[in-house]
């Protein structure tokens, strides 16, 4: 008895050698019919035959599927058959029924590493080889359906044995793989001088550039998404080089070492991180680190973890191999606030200055798409930086959503677009003070409207009047005739965490937002909030006790001004001074007791900004313990307080009393650092970090519990969202609150608790709103 059944697949299904293996599978089973890609991304299958052998086929689909497949939705319609004589790969269409994912970069298999280093492959030695499973993908598209045309592959028609491998059904891994190619056919690597000129030199790429490396030269390497800025990690001369010229007085470097062998010598991996860093996707995964490696302390000064990545091409394979340490420095190829570089011009205008030579390679990259960073929080892997590997793959909403553009926050920020239930950000775009980067996320956002058909209804931005992207929402407004909705901040952050949590429109829940600073409906500098939110809106149980922050947007940046801010209330001008000259504190400010004393006298006369920012109380602490005296990147006081606390055998008994103020229930931080000061001399200072962030944990957490208490609408969990969540001991201190009463706490796992995964709570917020 002949069937038939149309078969459609959503999913990451284009670009990962989905369709050759439709076609080996089909034909194994002698199946006739097609494969097609549509321009949604997706895929459909018409598939005709004997009924035992078409329901073979489609139990083996998903059980035997390319590697790198990943099936979201499979909806099989019965057909009646229509007579085919064979099985065909049909050209893609551009019309579609279902958007689908577009498929995000994977690092080199195992498959084409080998190939790259077998002297009798065609590959051997081969920078770029990559196959239907692994290499280039989103960073290369120019539009869907993902085929060679519609990719900066275009540039590179196959070559006589390449197109023999595409057209050839057996080649598991090269029969119709857009992104193939080899030494003769393929891109080519050059080198140039920061001048421009192409250095003419027998040697391969990959020897001339580990011969400079081993010199102490810095290079600039084109990779997939953008430049990396290499130099020998083991070096203290030439790390400090590499800070002085690249602006970057104290933010970690990122380390790629050549296997996980080497990874073991520099830092400490357990089986959790062994599968995240090995992943085909390749993130910067944050570690601690062993003090007998040969990492220069310079490469992450101050901190007890370093930030360690597998190699992702060939190139980079082939580079590390020949470096005797096995590991080098690979930070983003940019200058300080600008985005990275993706072509030569900029890596010659901006970057000539800091490296001795170029690498480049003639593949354009069309979207920027910079590393991936994941950190543990209390044993779990949580984002910091969501980009390459994982973006674009979107995230799936427990409600149908609006058509709608999100602009996200301003620093280290992604946007995002929706439709159905499907929620896609963007990836990593970064700090948007810079011209270029606010370009940048126009660009990428634009690409994804025009990408997935999307009509705007909405664009959703941050409550925050002065964010750069303002005049970006008013501009898109413009064109596609949508209102804009605004949504606080910390609204956002625990909507984030409630579309992974799956939540319903009309649940409600318990959270606690926390993180350096966010406007507030009332005008106030907000940061650690305790909230009872749905989508809709929310209402304030308490958090961190308002303190009068001044200095403005120099008080983040040195730490010993939010210090002198949150004591004003409570020691005289006098008492504060000789607190600040007994912990040399006068002369982190750049203007010393002066500026002590003036900005002390402007939060005594009420002359700053409302702040419950629990950034700002860390920073205070952060500095009164000499671990951080200035903010040189985001969120360093509060990095290196949590190093300072990672040496603590226990935490100092602190407590950060809490108060009821109408109905609310506030953090009194002030007693907490009192509490402090009065340890200082007997307690070590680690001790004191471990015990102080444990205590603001502890205090989240009590208010937390008490909102639940009682309360049948409420689900038995606490969320945790926004960037100060990804501190093991806040997190770990709101758990043993939460413990007592068996109620589970939440973070982010899915995105970045901070700004960069801010855009799927602006998006989930104003679709219940419209």
């Amino acid at each position: 008895m002949k069937i038939a059944h149309r078969i459609k697949i959503v999913g990451v299904v284009q670009g990962v050698g989905f369709r050759p293996f439709v076609y080996r599978l089909a034909t194994n089973l002698n199946l006739f019919g097609y494969v097609v890609n549509k321009g949604g991304a997706e895929v459909e299958i018409f598939i005709e035959g004997e009924k035992r052998n078409v329901e073979k086929f489609t139990e083996l689909l998903e059980k035997e599927k390319p590697p790198p497949a990943i099936f979201e939705e499979i909806s099989i319609s019965n057909e009646e058959p229509k007579g085919f004589t064979e099985f065909k790969i049909l050209k893609s269409k551009h019309d579609f029924d279902k958007r689908s994912m577009i498929p995000p970069d994977i690092g080199i298999c195992d498959n084409c590493l080998s190939e790259i280093r077998s002297p009798s492959s065609r590959f051997y030695k081969y920078h770029w080889n990559s196959c239907a499973w692994c290499g280039p993908r989103f960073s290369m598209m120019y539009s869907v359906p993902y085929d060679r045309e519609n990719t900066s592959m275009e540039d590179f028609p196959l070559c006589k044995d390449c197109e023999c491998d595409y057209k050839d059904v057996s080649n598991l891994r090269r029969f119709h793989a857009q992104g193939i190619s080899c030494p003769v056919c393929g891109p080519k690597t050059i080198v140039i001088k920061n001048d421009g000129t192409i250095v003419k030199t027998e040697e391969d790429p990959v020897d001339f550039s580990a011969r400079m490396l081993l010199e102490g030269k810095i290079l600039a390497i084109k990779g997939v998404g953008g430049y990396h800025i290499a130099s020998i990690a083991s070096d203290d001369k030439v790390v400090r080089k590499l800070r002085k010229i690249k602006n970057r007085p104290s933010q970690p470097f990122a380390i790629m070492a050549k296997d996980i062998e080497t990874v073991k010598t520099i830092a400490y991996l357990d089986e959790i991180g062994e599968k995240i860093i090995l992943s085909p996707q390749r993130p910067i995964l944050i570690l601690p680190k062993r003090d007998s490696s040969k990492v220069s302390e310079l490469v992450a000064p101050g901190l007890s973890t370093i930030g360690i990545m597998l190699p992702y091409t060939g190139f980079q394979h082939l580079l590390l191999e020949k470096i005797p340490d096995g590991f080098l420095i690979m930070t983003s190829g940019n200058i300080h606030g600008r985005p990275m570089c993706k072509d030569l011009e900029c890596a010659l205008n901006e970057l000539g200055s800091i490296v001795d030579f170029i690498i480049e390679h003639e593949r354009k990259i069309v979207h920027r798409v910079d590393d991936s960073v994941i950190r543990f929080t209390d044993g779990e892997p949580v984002f910091l930086r969501r980009s390459r590997g994982y973006a674009p793959l979107w995230i799936s909403s427990p409600f149908e959503l609006k058509e709608i553009v999100a602009l996200g926050a301003e620093l280290q920020t992604a946007g995002a677009v929706s439709f159905e239930n499907k929620i896609i950000p963007t990836q990593f775009i970064g700090d948007l003070d810079d011209i270029g980067t606010l370009e940048d996320l126009e660009r990428e956002l634009e690409w994804f409207i025009k990408t997935y058909e999307i009509k705007p209804k909405a664009i959703a931005i941050d409550m925050h009047p002065l964010y750069k992207n303002r005049k970006l929402a008013h501009k898109l407004k413009s064109i596609y005739g949508a209102e804009i909705i605004e949504v606080q901040h910390h609204h956002s952050h625990l909507a984030s965490l409630m579309v992974e949590q799956g939540y319903k429109i009309d649940e409600k829940a318990v959270g606690i937002a926390i993180d350096g600073i966010g406007y507030s409906p009332n005008g106030e500098i907000w940061g650690g909030e305790a909230l009872i939110a749905s989508y809709e809106g929310f209402y304030k149980l308490g958090g961190i006790m308002p303190f009068c922050l001044s200095g403005g947007d120099s008080a983040s940046v040195y730490p010993v001004k939010s210090l002198i801010s949150i004591l004003s209330s409570v020691l005289d001008e006098e008492e504060l001074i000789e607190v600040l000259r007994r912990r040399e504190l006068l002369a982190s400010l750049p203007y010393g007791e002066e500026e002590a004393r003036i900005t002390y006298t402007l939060s005594r006369n009420g002359k700053c900004f409302k702040c419950s920012s629990i950034g700002r109380v860390i920073d205070a602490i952060s500095v009164l313990l000499k671990a951080s005296y200035l903010r040189s990147y985001e969120g360093e006081p509060a990095i290196k307080l949590e190093a300072l606390a990672d040496k603590a055998k226990k935490g100092a008994e602190l407590n950060a009393p809490i108060v009821s103020n109408d109905g609310m229930f506030f953090i009194n931080t002030t007693e907490l650092i009192l509490n402090i000061i009065d340890h200082l001399d007997s307690v070590d200072s680690s001790e004191l970090a471990l015990g102080s962030l444990i205590a603001l944990g502890r205090a989240f957490g009590h208010i937390a519990v008490e909102a639940i208490k009682g309360k049948r609408n409420l689900r038995g969990e606490i969320l945790v969202s926004g960037g100060a969540s990804v501190n093991t001991y806040l997190i770990r201190g709101i758990k043993e609150e939460a413990r007592v009463r068996n109620i589970d706490v939440k973070i982010n796992r899915k995105l970045p608790p901070g700004d960069g995964g801010i855009a799927v709570g602006q998006i989930a917020v104003a679709s219940s709103k419209i």
